[in-house]
C-alpha cells in the first residue's frame, strides 16, 4: 500500500460518518452537544432545581426557550445558531455552542435565550433569524424583565445574525460576540460556485450535473460532484486538481480538530478536499442552492467575468496547487486554468442578488464592541471572513470597537467551552469596564486552563469525537477574501 493511498484511507475513515461541514456543521453541532425540552404551542414555565425556570414556547411560528438562573444578574446572552440542512435539524433549541458554557452562565447569574428560527431553523434563515430573535427580545423585556445590559452571540451563520441584530437595532445590544462567523454570506456562496464549478469542470467533464437551478436534479447533482472528488483522490492529476479547486476559494488543508495539521502535499489536498466535499458540495452545493434560491427568488451567484488564473495568484493556498501540480507527472496547470477560462459561464439574477445584498452582508458599523473567534483551521467559514470585516469595521465603524481571537485548531466551530466563555468574559469586561482587557495568546490560554477539565473537551465534526484539547488561543493573520461582495 503506498503511503498516499494509506492517508487517504485514513481521512476517509476519520470522515465516514459525517455528511456534511461547513455552513452546515453548525447544525451537528447543535444536534451532538445541545438539547433542550420540546416547544409547546404557548409558554410554558416550569420550576428547577434552585428555583431555576426553563420557559419555552413559539412565537410567530418560530420555536424557542428561555433559560433563568435562581438570581439574575440582569445580562441576557440571545444565541443565534447556524445553518442547519434539513437532514441535520437538532431537537430542542441550542443556547451555546456548547451546552457547557450554557450551563456556566446560568449558574452564574446569566439569562440564556434563543429562537430556533421559523421552518424549524432549516436553511439560509438569516432574514427569519433577525426577525424571530428581535421576537423573542421583546417577549423577554414585556415577560420577564429589561435586560441591564444584552449580548447578542452566535455561531457560524448566527454570528453573521448576532452582528446584524446589533448594527440594525443599535440601542438593544451592549455586545456581540461571533464564533466561527460568516459576516458576507454572499462571498461564501460565490466562492462555493468556484469550488464547484472547477470540480464539475476539470473532474467530471461531460456530465449531467446542475451547480444552480437544479431542482428536482439537486441530489444527483451533489452526489456527482462527490463521487468526481472520491475519484480524483486515487490519482496524482486528480489531487492537483483538487488543489486548484480549494485553492480558487482559500479553502486550507487541515480538517481534524484533533491532530495538528498536516504536512505533507498529498495530506493536505487530502484534508482541503474534505472540506470541498462535504462543506461545498453537501452543505452549500446544488441541494442547500436550491433552499436559497427558493428564499431569494432565483440563484445569487455568478463566475461570470471571474479569472481563476487571477484568484489562484492571490490564493493563500496558491503552494499548495504548484508542489500538488508538481507532484503530477500528467497535471498541467497553464491548460487546466485556459480549460477553466473556455468554460460556460454562470449568470445571477438580479432580484436574488439584492435578497443576498438585503440580508447577507453586514455593513460593519459597531454601534456596541464586538468580540469574534475563529479557529485557524476553519474551511467552512474562512479565515478570510475576519479580515473582511475588520476591513469594513474600519471604513464603516470603530476599530477600536472590534477585538479578534484565534483559536490554532482545524475544523470549524471547533471550540471548547472554555474557549467560548473566555471570548465572552472578554466581551462582558469591555462592556463593563469601556476597555479590553489584555488579550495575549499567554493570558487567554490560562484563562482557558483555569476553567478546569470539564470544560476542556472539543468536539471533532468528522469523527464525533468530542475529546479534552490543550489551550490553543494564538496569534494570527488571515488571507484576503478572493471574491467580497464589496
Amino acid at each position: 500500500m503506498s503511503r498516499w493511498t494509506s492517508g487517504a484511507d485514513r481521512w476517509r475513515r476519520r470522515t465516514a460518518r459525517v455528511g456534511l461541514v461547513g455552513a452546515a456543521l453548525a447544525g451537528l453541532v447543535a444536534g451532538l452537544v445541545v438539547g433542550g425540552p420540546p416547544a409547546g404551542a404557548s409558554a410554558e414555565a416550569s420550576a428547577a432545581a434552585g428555583g431555576r425556570k426553563t420557559i419555552t414556547g413559539e412565537i410567530d411560528g418560530a420555536e424557542y426557550r428561555v433559560e433563568l438562573p435562581a438570581r439574575w444578574n440582569g445580562t441576557l446572552v440571545l444565541y443565534s445558531h447556524g445553518y442547519f440542512l434539513a437532514e441535520w435539524v437538532p431537537e430542542g433549541v441550542q443556547l451555546a455552542n456548547r451546552v457547557e458554557t450554557e450551563q456556566w452562565l446560568i449558574e452564574h447569574g446569566y439569562a440564556v435565550a434563543a429562537s430556533k428560527f421559523k421552518n424549524d431553523g432549516v436553511g439560509y434563515g438569516v432574514q427569519d433569524g433577525v426577525t424571530d430573535q428581535v421576537a423573542l427580545l421583546d417577549w423577554f423585556e414585556e415577560h420577564v424583565g429589561e435586560p441591564r445590559r444584552t449580548v447578542s452571540s452566535g455561531m457560524s451563520q448566527g454570528g453573521l445574525i448576532a452582528a446584524l441584530l446589533a448594527e440594525r437595532n443599535p440601542k438593544r445590544f451592549d455586545g456581540v460576540a461571533a464564533m466561527c462567523a460568516e459576516y458576507d454570506t454572499h462571498a461564501t456562496w460565490n466562492s462555493g460556485l468556484d469550488i464547484t464549478f472547477v470540480v464539475k469542470t476539470l473532474l467530471a467533464p461531460g456530465e449531467d450535473i446542475e451547480l444552480v437551478r437544479a431542482g428536482e436534479d439537486a441530489a444527483a447533482s451533489r452526489d456527482a460532484l462527490a463521487a468526481a472528488i472520491d475519484r480524483a483522490l486515487e490519482t496524482p492529476e486528480g489531487r492537483a486538481r483538487l488543489a486548484l479547486a480549494g485553492a480558487v476559494a482559500n479553502i486550507p488543508g487541515w480538517y481534524a480538530a484533533h491532530e495538528p495539521k498536516p504536512r505533507t502535499t498529498d495530506e493536505l489536498v487530502a484534508a482541503q478536499s474534505l472540506w470541498t466535499k462535504w462543506a461545498y458540495s453537501y452543505g452549500i452545493g446544488p441541494v442547500g442552492r436550491t433552499e436559497l434560491e427558493a428564499r431569494a427568488g432565483g440563484n445569487p451567484s455568478w463566475n461570470t467575468g471571474i479569472d481563476y488564473g487571477r484568484l489562484l495568484a492571490r490564493s493563500s493556498q496558491r503552494d499548495l496547487v504548484r508542489d500538488a501540480y508538481a507532484a503530477a507527472p500528467g497535471g498541467d496547470l497553464g491548460a487546466d486554468l485556459k480549460h477553466l477560462a473556455k468554460a460556460p459561464r454562470i449568470r445571477p439574477e438580479a432580484k436574488a442578488v439584492a435578497y443576498q445584498y438585503r440580508h447577507g452582508i453586514v455593513r460593519g458599523t459597531t454601534p456596541a464592541p464586538v468580540v469574534t473567534l475563529h479557529s485557524t483551521g476553519d474551511g467552512g467559514a474562512v479565515t478570510d471572513q475576519e479580515r473582511w470585516y475588520a476591513d469594513q469595521i474600519r471604513r464603516h465603524g470603530n476599530s477600536s470597537s472590534l477585538r479578534q481571537l484565534w483559536v490554532d485548531r482545524g475544523g470549524h466551530c471547533s471550540f471548547s467551552s472554555a474557549d467560548e466563555l473566555v471570548m465572552l468574559r472578554t466581551l462582558l469586561d469591555r462592556i463593563d469596564d469601556g476597555q479590553w482587557p489584555s488579550t495575549t495568546p499567554t493570558r487567554l490560554n490560562a484563562s482557558v486552563s483555569a476553567m478546569g477539565p470539564d470544560y476542556q473537551k472539543v468536539l471533532d465534526l468528522g469523527t464525533g469525537a468530542d475529546l479534552p484539547s490543550e489551550p490553543a488561543y494564538t496569534n494570527f493573520t488571515p488571507p484576503r477574501m478572493l471574491r467580497p461582495s464589496r
